[in-house]
């Protein structure tokens, strides 16, 4: 972390790691602060007390679920440029983008001019389309604002009005602000975004056991007077 050149170190950058999102879920503060007080003095300060069968279901599925997203940027980095098109292909069109896998493949993933990687239908009826500039490269690079300002003069000489910039890097506090700051519409997705949206949209990944949370059901109990 300290190679990358960082001004600062906050919860923003360590939430990459799985190792810091599993320390805030075993440290994590109590809801209420006035319920404080009624926990156990055999309790920790600031941790919450014993937890109930369904929350540490859902506890351990967000410790899962964070190594996931790590595994899965990791196979994307060792995967080739080609496949990383394809896999920008595949969860546009999961996300509801490109009409069908066959429009957006035609599209996504051609050399382009001035920094556009390919376009991409905004729906099915393609009103409107979206340019995309994709890059994989490693997770440790960021980045910056002249990146960023290329893309949205390449947007501009298109005349386009909204663009994607997907990277497994990350993008400095100055790209970011740039893109808030254009008028044409500039999403940016770094590689934690880009596994957690792999791992919501099932790109990737598949589901290997469903467990179901049950409960009472108050009105099936419930008689007549």
């Amino acid at each position: 972390m300290l190679a990358r050149g960082l001004s600062h170190i906050d919860n923003d950058v360590l939430e990459e790691f799985p190792e810091f999102q599993e320390f805030k879920v075993r440290t994590r503060p109590l809801r209420d602060p006035a319920a404080a007080a009624e926990v156990p003095s055999a309790v920790a300060p600031g941790v919450e007390p014993t937890l109930t069968p369904d929350e540490r279901i859902r506890n351990g599925n967000r410790a899962l679920r964070a190594n996931l997203a790590s595994e899965v940027l990791e196979r994307v980095l060792k995967a080739s440029p080609g496949f990383f098109e394809s896999l920008v292909v595949d969860l546009l069109v999961a996300m509801g983008y490109g009409g069908t896998q066959e429009d957006a493949a035609s599209v996504v993933g051609r050399s382009g001019d001035g920094g556009i990687d390919g376009i991409i239908k905004q729906d099915r009826l393609g009103l409107e389309n979206i340019y995309i500039q994709a890059k994989r490269w490693d997770r440790d690079r960021t980045v910056g604002r002249p990146e960023i300002h290329q893309f949205a003069g390449a947007l501009q000489g298109q005349r386009a009005r909204k663009g994607v910039f997907i990277t497994t890097a990350r993008f400095s506090q100055e790209a970011l602000r740039f893109a808030d700051g254009v008028q044409t519409t500039i999403i940016l997705i770094d590689g934690q975004q880009l596994s957690q949206l792999m791992l919501d949209f099932g790109v990737g990944v598949s589901v290997q056991e469903t467990i179901r949370l049950l409960k009472v059901d108050e009105d099936y109990f419930e008689e007549d007077a």
